[in-house]
């Protein structure tokens, strides 16, 4: 994984997402899925450049079922955006760079 990319597991997701002090974006994911791997050297990009106010992480869906069904994820890749250990946004699908960014303006402004 990337530097500034956090790994989740289903032993470590709640404490990791309350415990943050910024937004953070969860990346359900899995190896098979074409589109996570064309949106995850997107994610290590805006980590890298944005990983002060807004924490990336990943979370693979066929290692880690419970959280992935807790929040509903039916199509990957999925991303949430979680703030004070809530949901804020829910993304489906790959995206560009830029519309990305944009639809994470408020948590990296």
């Amino acid at each position: 994984m990337a530097d500034g990319i956090l790994t989740l597991s289903d032993a470590t997701f709640d404490e990791s997402i309350g415990g943050a002090d910024t937004a953070v974006l969860v990346d359900f994911w899995a190896e098979w899925c074409g589109p996570c791997k064309m949106i995850a050297p997107v994610l290590e990009d805006i980590a890298s450049e944005h990983g002060d106010r807004l924490q990336i992480a990943k979370l693979n869906v066929d290692d880690n079922p419970n959280v992935a069904r807790r929040y509903d994820v039916m199509s990957i890749p999925t991303l949430l955006v979680f703030a004070d250990g809530e949901v804020k946004k829910r993304l489906v699908g790959a995206k560009g760079k830029a519309q990305l960014l944009e639809e994470l303006a408020e948590y990296i402004a």
